[in-house]
């Protein structure tokens, strides 16, 4: 029995149609071509080392610490599919750290990770283990600790998926967040919000869209190749939020310089959570042509603009922001604050069409942070500050310069945050508010020094 309609099939092939038509990459090689390799690498890895680690650890050959800091290694050094994030590792972390018993918490995991043999007993599992996460996040409450250190249920579905899939990779596709998000973004399916539930009908959509994708494509369709339509399709926020002349639909009017929705050339309702200005924000950061004039007319600078937008992007993760730049000496342009988690970040923005060099401002970097980190620290007694730059990407070699702010300054870290990473982190919060928080189990993982990437903000927030 189908789960999805005519219309809903044909809109998951025009999706497996974009990604088996897509181009090649910088690197010369297509989406597929590219996916197909990792997926190798993904199932020898697989086969040589992690069935036989979780099958050790089932049978009580490895005990929880050893299995657990080997898969966070493993996930370290292999960089074949997510786990690294806070619905993964951190939640596994989590778990094991707020647990009172540990040999009632090793035998649950036991429980939770060992391989369904059908649908019934994959829902009861699910449903079971989400009792004794509750009930541990109940019990760290109680114990007078704060909600954001205790482990998250909605967590549950990708994490037990992820160790079910690897000791049966047919039948079983992993609870990717961003699968989810495209099957609603597409009307495939809404979650319910029952986790076991929701889990099991993401299942069957996959198993109806591998035989689909089969007979279309004329070729051999897997669960993986499913997972990776969907990650071209939806992994990339920014494509959503695409400009008026790339996106259709949108038009601008002659006489003002707003962009305005036209109604007769909609063709589909918006599936995108970005709002336009922080859409725009990776156009901004490549000082795309067309764009000062769009300024101008709209009574600004695009340097004041992408400054203004970038603090907005700030504000709509939740921190308190405050623009510092433009006209008032040598200072960052703004500044993010996270005061219930005890951390700031000063911030620049950077437009370049050819991406950033962080070796032209470190003097003056250097300078100005170290006087705003002082007064922060002075005023707020905050644990960490990170400094950031935003652009469009980053050039040349940028550890030499990161190390001497580090060691200069007061801050923790330095953050390269490319525009299209900003731009998914506003994705993935205004998608999931109240999962994603800005504490460290959160948007403040992703402060550490080195460039900031999407690919690292799906990776991290899943």
């Amino acid at each position: 029995m189908s789960v999805l309609d005519e219309q809903q099939r044909q809109r998951a092939l025009e999706s497996m149609q974009e990604y088996f038509a897509a181009p090649p990459m910088p690197e010369g090689r297509t989406p597929v071509e590219e996916e197909e390799e990792l997926d190798e690498k993904r199932a020898a890895l697989i086969e040589k080392e992690l069935k036989p680690l979780v099958r050790s650890f089932l049978d009580g050959t490895t005990p929880l610490a050893t299995f657990k800091s080997t898969v966070d290694g493993s996930n370290k050094h292999n960089q074949f599919w997510g786990f690294k994030g806070i619905k993964g590792q951190m939640f596994f972390n989590m778990v094991v750290n707020v647990a009172d018993n540990p040999n009632e918490c090793e035998q649950e995991l036991k429980a939770a990770i060992a391989l369904p043999i059908s649908e019934q007993i994959a829902s009861s599992r699910i449903k079971t283990f989400t009792s004794y996460v509750k009930r541990l996040g109940e019990q760290w409450v109680d114990a007078g600790n704060t909600r954001y250190g205790a482990p998250k249920a909605g967590s549950i579905p990708f994490f037990l998926s992820y160790f079910w899939q690897i000791q049966d990779r047919d039948t079983w596709p992993i609870y990717y967040t961003n699968g989810v998000n495209t099957m609603t973004d597409l009307n495939l399916w809404q979650p319910s919000g029952e986790l076991a539930e929701d889990y099991l009908a993401y299942k069957r959509i996959h198993e109806e869209l591998a035989k689909l994708f089969a007979e279309e494509a004329d070729r051999p369709i897997h669960l993986y190749d499913v997972e990776h339509i969907f990650w071209f399709k939806g992994g990339n926020p920014y494509e959503t939020a695409k400009t008026p002349a790339e996106a259709g639909g949108y038009a601008r009017s002659d006489t003002d310089a707003r962009i305005t929705l036209v109604d007769e050339h909609i063709k589909r309702l918006p599936d995108s959570y970005i709002p336009p200005i922080v859409g725009i924000l990776p156009h901004i950061a490549r000082h795309k042509a067309g764009l000062d004039e769009a300024a101008k007319r709209s009574a600004t600078t695009l340097d004041r603009a992408f400054e203004k937008y970038i603090d907005a992007a700030f504000r709509m993760l939740g921190y308190e922001t405050k623009l510092l730049g433009q006209g008032k000496g040598r200072v960052p342009d703004g500044v993010a604050l996270a005061l219930n988690d005890s951390y700031a970040i000063l911030w620049d923005a950077k437009i370049r069409t050819n991406g950033y060099s962080m070796g032209t401002d470190d003097r003056t970097i250097r300078e100005y942070v170290t006087t705003q980190s002082r007064e922060l620290k002075r005023r707020w007694s905050l644990r960490n500050i990170y400094y950031a730059i935003v652009s469009s990407t980053f050039v040349d070699d940028f550890d030499d310069t990161i190390h001497s702010i580090k060691m200069e300054t007061n801050v923790s870290e330095v953050t390269l945050i490319e525009a299209e990473a900003l731009v998914g982190m506003v994705n993935a919060k205004l998608r999931s508010p109240l999962q994603i928080t800005l504490g460290p189990d959160g948007m403040q993982r992703l402060f550490v020094s080195g460039i900031l990437s999407a690919d690292i903000v799906r990776e991290q927030l899943v």
